[in-house]
């Protein structure tokens, strides 16, 4: 055989191994940025839906301040009829915010992490918590049972306001998130 026939034997194989090469680069590039691409959508639906589900919890603790806050009314009653036919209204409508935050609280379960997660639980406790407190104030104008009132609603306000810190932290894009 000729050597000429040899070397452009070898030159067309070393062209199709190259190829080969490349071609197989050019593959496992696209395939990691389609990895990349996934994961980055994937991220963005999950931070979305995490926000979404937030901002109902929100909204419900939010709601369940709506009723407590009419404790202030209460106080510019005057008149211990008046006071218990607020406070039994206020009662009426705490059950029901109630319900509401127990239904965001399961959906924070859902869509986690769980630190947050244990935040909207203690929300709803604090919540829980303040309910029967509530209801020992009508009826009763003692200054401890009032006292005991503010305090749970402390508690709770000190609660939701840690679970916006853990949301918004849940929520923070990183820098080493190379997906973001």
């Amino acid at each position: 055989m000729d050597s000429g026939l040899w070397v452009g034997v070898l030159t067309a194989l070393t062209a199709l191994g190259a190829s080969y090469i490349t071609a197989r680069a050019t593959s496992r590039a696209a395939l990691t940025q389609a990895r990349t691409a996934a994961l980055a959508q994937a991220l963005r639906e999950q931070r979305d839906r995490r926000r979404a589900t937030y901002r109902e919890m929100m909204r419900c603790a939010h709601d369940f301040s709506e009723v407590t806050w009419q404790i202030d009314d209460v106080d510019a009653a005057g008149d211990r009829e008046g006071e218990d036919r607020l406070l039994t209204r206020m009662y009426e409508r705490i059950g029901p915010a109630i319900g509401g935050l127990n239904r965001a609280t399961h959906e924070v379960r859902l869509d986690g992490p769980a630190d947050v997660s244990v935040a909207a639980e203690h929300v709803r406790q604090m919540a829980r918590r303040l309910q029967p407190r509530l209801k020992a104030l009508i009826g009763a104008g003692s200054p401890e049972r009032r006292e005991e009132y503010d305090s749970a609603f402390r508690e709770f306000r000190d609660a939701y306001l840690a679970f916006i810190t853990r949301a918004r932290e849940a929520l923070e894009v990183r820098d080493e998130d190379p997906a973001l």
